[in-house]
């Protein structure tokens, strides 16, 4: 019979437990945002789809599909193929159809967020640091779904600037990078744009001016240069002022009703602006 030392032995079991414990206390690296490292690895490329061309989405029915519901104002529910709903800028006021595993807020104005949201919700993700000035950093996976933000400064009250007022939320699932502006005041510089990676669905806000003017707005849009654009946020102006900013290299299509389906083999080739119902 094969002898093993005792203090040999004694030596192995402590080891084993170290990188046991060890393995339980060392942090996982964060999923890594594959947005940011193709939009960063290719500065030079134009993302298009091989989907035939057209005004409105394809369906498909396989799976990789993401429903995005208008809720109304700056609030779109999202559900992901594996199970994930999110609530965007949720401030209570527009409920989705059911308790979401997620919300996202910014501070930008009570419409935005609130601080009483329902104690079912998982995930309460605000786009402001509790610290004054301090940027808010969210890197979060939820299920099949990486949820990240990029910080922006807004007007205050008063007429000055707030530092990190505002987040714009990035959903990456199915292989889609979907963003949400949220209160967006100022034109985007080449970090925030580097920050942002590619998207190839956008939320924007065409109010006209309490964000920002169209003109600005359309800017940031036409560098973005995302697949499917969806207007929100409207306040006053007709949502005609903000399309009349785009040329023949968009497409402008209204929805028949307030969701719409997407994938990655179903984005349009040629941006779409994409109205929902109830805008």
């Amino acid at each position: 019979m094969l002898r093993f030392p005792v203090c040999a032995l004694f030596f192995l079991l402590v080891l084993a437990g170290w990188r046991s414990a060890d393995a339980q206390e060392r942090p996982s690296r964060p999923q890594p945002s594959q947005c940011q490292a193709i939009a960063q690895s290719l500065p030079k490329a134009t993302f298009a789809s091989f989907s035939p061309p057209g005004p409105t989405l394809a369906r498909d029915t396989a799976s990789g599909e993401v429903k995005i519901t208008f809720l109304g104002h700056a609030t779109f529910f999202i559900e992901t193929p594996g199970g994930t709903s999110i609530a965007t800028d949720f401030s209570g006021t527009y409920s989705p159809p059911y308790t979401p595993t997620v919300v996202t807020m910014n501070k930008a104005h009570p419409t935005h967020y609130t601080l009483t949201p329902d104690p079912a919700i998982r995930y309460v993700l605000h786009g402001w640091s509790d610290t004054p000035d301090e940027p808010a950093k969210v890197h979060l996976a939820v299920g099949d779904t990486l949820i990240r933000n990029v910080v922006t400064d807004i007007r205050s009250w008063s007429g000055g600037i707030e530092p990190n007022g505002n987040s714009i939320f990035i959903f990456e699932v199915a292989g889609l990078c979907i963003g949400h502006l949220g209160h967006l005041h100022f034109e985007l510089n080449d970090k925030q744009y580097a920050d942002i990676g590619r998207l190839d669905v956008v939320m924007v806000p065409v109010d006209g001016g309490l964000t920002m003017g169209a003109d600005s707005m359309s800017r940031v849009v036409k560098r973005l240069r995302s697949s499917l654009i969806l207007p929100m946020h409207r306040w006053g102006p007709p949502v005609q002022q903000f399309l009349a900013m785009f040329g023949p290299e968009f497409d402008i299509a209204y929805a028949p009703d307030a969701t719409t389906t997407v994938s990655l083999k179903t984005l349009p080739r040629k941006p779409l602006i994409y109205v929902l119902k109830g805008l």
